[in-house]
């Protein structure tokens, strides 16, 4: 808890006031699998609050029994977050609150950003209990360049609108993009493989890593292309993060020119306006042109009918 000085509460003297005590949010990281990640600050301060607002209660309650705290839980998820938000901001009044999900850092594809601005905007002050992230921890082990990288969380589920998301990206993966830089999307077991399809039909076979139940006992990382993952996850189990290798622009007597280019795409737009299909087409124009398959692949994509 914090005192904070509140003016003219103690009578018409502008300069009296009172202390209100003021409750902190904390943002506490969640280990993402293996226990022994959570942080000495985070088991303090779990240990310290009055509640805990958790996107999983049974979740949170076993990570809390495994070190013997008991403290009160309320849920706060995608789905309830509107009428629990009065909930732990009363709770704020009166003492303070950690907020967590079930693995990882809050706010990063999960809920918790509404709740720290509410805070913010109550007055009560948010501090953040660093922990485990996925996004990191996938990137770090993948082996692809970290400098720079663009994050996707959860694709929709919807296949219309997965493909649509893919559509809207799928310039920054193509081989002559500005920005060559990883793109990382989390997956569940059930839609990988359905998920590998689109990025297959919509991306290309590029080439990526799949991390499987990372810091847990079965941990895995595949590196291959889209195609090879199709065929080695044939029974996907646990939870996933796949990160898309970004394709550096070709360089050196070989890079296609710019005339090339649009005229190997002005060529793929009448072969598809044809009726042709993509493989037929890709190879048609790779050998007329003398353009690596993954380029025209890539061209292809970007056609319109």
């Amino acid at each position: 808890m914090q005192a904070e000085l509140v003016p003219g509460l103690a009578g018409n003297d502008p300069d009296e006031g009172i202390l209100v005590r003021m409750g902190t949010l904390y943002i506490v990281g969640t280990p993402i699998g293996n226990l022994e990640d959570l942080t000495r600050r985070a088991v303090r301060v779990l240990g310290q609050v009055s509640l805990v607002a958790a996107e999983d209660t049974r979740v949170t309650r076993k990570l809390l029994s495994h070190l013997s705290i008991h403290v009160p839980l309320v849920s706060y998820h995608s789905r309830n977050w509107r009428s629990r938000l009065p909930t732990i901001l009363d709770a704020l009044t009166s003492g303070d609150v950690a907020l967590v999900t079930d693995a990882g850092m809050p706010v990063v594809s999960d809920p918790g950003s509404d709740l720290v601005a509410a805070a913010r905007a109550a007055g009560n002050r948010v501090e953040v209990v660093p922990g485990p992230s996925a996004v990191t921890a996938a990137l770090a082990v993948s082996g692809l360049p970290g400098d720079c990288f663009l994050f996707l969380g959860f694709l929709p589920r919807r296949g219309k609108s997965r493909t649509s998301k893919l559509q809207s990206i799928a310039t920054l993966t193509a081989p002559f993009a500005p920005l060559a830089a990883p793109i990382i999307i989390f997956e569940a077991p059930h839609r990988l493989r359905t998920t590998l399809q689109d990025l297959l039909t919509v991306l290309g076979d590029l080439d990526l890593a799949v991390c499987r139940e990372l810091t847990k006992l079965h941990e895995e990382v595949f590196r291959g292309s889209v195609s090879q993952a199709l065929d080695y996850f044939t029974e996907p189990r646990g939870e996933f993060v796949l990160l898309l290798a970004g394709t550096d622009p070709p360089s050196g007597p070989e890079a296609p020119s710019q005339p090339q280019l649009e005229a190997a795409s002005a060529e793929l737009a009448k072969l598809k306006q044809s009726g042709s299909r993509a493989r037929a087409a890709v190879a048609q124009v790779a050998a007329d042109y003398h353009l690596p398959r993954k380029i025209v692949y890539q061209l292809w994509l970007q056609t319109t009918d």
